[in-house]
């Protein structure tokens, strides 16, 4: 008995965004900036929250300060929904104290 063999499900493209760590969010992830690899999320490119969330997973101290920062992306106000475009940049912009 020869199986037909199932379609292929389309592999959504990576998309490869610059990442700006500023104050205590360089310090958490060790570095000021990186460029990191987001494979295709289901149903489309993936989003800011989809790269909050891999870069979180990196351990405890980076994911506290990925939980209070706002985020700029491409120099505009950033939501987790926002998608991302292969070649963003996006910022990581902690709370900070003073005035």
């Amino acid at each position: 008995m020869t199986s037909t063999p199932s379609p292929t499900a389309a592999v959504p493209a990576t998309a490869t965004v610059r990442v700006r760590f500023f104050a205590g969010a360089a310090t958490a992830a060790g570095r000021e900036e990186e460029d990191v690899a987001l494979p295709g999320a289901p149903g489309g490119t993936p989003t800011v929250g989809d790269l909050v969330d891999a870069l979180a997973a990196r351990g405890e101290p980076l994911a506290r300060v990925l939980a209070a920062s706002t985020f700029l992306l491409d120099a505009e106000a950033a939501e987790r929904g926002d998608r991302l475009r292969a070649g963003a940049l996006l910022d990581v912009l902690p709370p900070f104290a003073g005035g």
